[in-house]
C-alpha cells in the first residue's frame, strides 16, 4: 500500500485515476496549500448477516391449492 500526495488541482484534474488507485489499496492525501485537508482511502465494506427467517417461515399456514394449478384451470374455463 502507497500513499500520494496531491494538491486539489491536480485532485480534480485526476479524480478517476486516483479513485482507481485507492480501490487497488493505496491512499491519497489532499493537499491544500502544502496542508492536508482531506485523504481518499478504501472504504471499509462491513458484512451484514442477515436475519434468520426461519422463526417466520414456521408461522406461515399455507391454505388452498397450488397458484399454478389455480391459473392453469382459469385459462381452460376461459377459452370455452
Amino acid at each position: 500500500m502507497s500513499t500520494q500526495r496531491v494538491n486539489i488541482r491536480d485532485a480534480r484534474q485526476r479524480l478517476r485515476h486516483l479513485l482507481e488507485q485507492v480501490q487497488a489499496g493505496d491512499e491519497v492525501i489532499v493537499l491544500r496549500r502544502g496542508v492536508e485537508v482531506g485523504r481518499l482511502v478504501r472504504a471499509e465494506r462491513s458484512k451484514v448477516p442477515l436475519p434468520d427467517l426461519s422463526g417466520l417461515r414456521a408461522s406461515v399456514k399455507l391454505r388452498g391449492g397450488a397458484l399454478s394449478e389455480d391459473l392453469a384451470a382459469g385459462r381452460r374455463s376461459s377459452r370455452y
